[in-house]
């Protein structure tokens, strides 16, 4: 593959972020057909890789890192901007620093570019090793992940899955603003009032699910299969993905992409020297509009959010 050059964004942290980067969450590749793809992937361009501790992938991509480094494909680790994720059982200001050392320790990194709270939920196994839902500190969570910052573990830290009014009370304590919000955005949920809201506070969006999660256990085909991008897509002869991801890189967000097809790995590069029409644009605006990703399993009579209103603060 020949190496596309990826712009980049400037966050409010200062540090630069690739403009288009490569999820590992949820990919149907078994875990060693992963690294040779993850390299692949380096090989093509991509520069910016989103893991998490959830995805179990953390360890599979620091190999790749160094064997792209091993090969020449990349002259410094400081060329791969590496995001990861704080999941919900680590979501408590004691346990932040111990998961983000375990984190590196997988990744084999000295600093991720970018560590994120995965989700505004806190829960914790009991003796019989079930999950039991606990009260979720919007305030202690983020002075530790403050914490990590200084330490310069994590060179910008954010959240993901967070609504405007979480973002509002996580920004009345913070020191260190949150550099970036990580949410499902895609043309079929297109996230206006949270991306305004983003904009005036200069948080940066990052858009996972970009393709509606196509092919997933639990995605939609309502980016894929909309009618709207396909005929635009065919007129401007390009692929359905690409004018999708192009749609969320002209609203001013990061468009994460997970493919493991070298083709479209390819392909889905190839959205940054062409634009979108304000007709087409127009037509955009009137695809449906659905969240697939509701996070109703962090939803519990007993647990400190009783319905998906509140989780999402009504912005549903």
């Amino acid at each position: 593959m020949d190496e596309v050059e990826i712009p980049k964004v400037v966050l409010n942290s200062g540090h630069k972020m690739p403009a288009i980067g490569l999820g590992t969450g949820g990919s149907p590749a078994p875990l060693a057909e992963q690294l040779p793809l993850l390299v692949e992937a380096i090989a093509a361009g991509y520069r910016h890789i989103d893991t998490a501790a959830l995805y179990g992938t953390e360890e599979i991509v620091g190999q790749a890192v160094a064997e792209a480094l091993g090969r020449g494909l990349i002259k410094s680790r400081d060329e791969v901007f590496i995001t990861t994720k704080l999941w919900c059982t680590d979501a408590d200001h004691d346990l932040i620093l111990p998961a983000l050392n375990r984190s590196l320790r997988k990744l084999g990194l000295q600093y991720v570019d970018l560590y994120l709270i995965h989700w505004p939920v806190r829960m914790k196994k009991d003796d019989t090793n079930s999950i039991k839902m606990m009260h979720f500190d919007i305030k202690g969570t983020w002075e530790a992940m403050e914490e990590c910052c200084r330490m310069g573990l994590a060179k910008s830290i954010g959240v993901s899955n967070y609504s405007c009014a979480k973002l509002s009370k996580l920004l009345e304590n913070a020191t260190i603003p949150p550099a970036l919000n990580q949410v499902e955005m895609n043309v079929a949920w297109q996230q206006q009032k949270l991306m305004e809201f983003c904009k005036e506070r200069r948080i940066h969006v990052g858009a996972f699910s970009s393709l509606g999660a196509y092919g997933s256990s639990w995605g939609s085909n309502a980016v894929m299969e909309s009618p709207i991008v396909k005929d635009i897509a065919a007129a401007r002869n390009k692929t359905v993905a690409q004018v999708a991801l192009r749609w969320i890189q002209e609203q001013g967000a990061t468009p994460i992409v997970r493919s493991f097809n070298k083709e479209r790995m390819r392909q889905n590069l190839q959205i940054f020297n062409w634009e979108l029409t304000d007709e087409e644009v127009g037509k955009i605006q009137q695809i449906p509009q659905e969240r697939v990703c509701t996070g109703k399993n962090f939803v519990s009579p007993d647990g400190q959010y009783k319905s998906l209103e509140q989780l999402w603060d009504g912005e549903i």
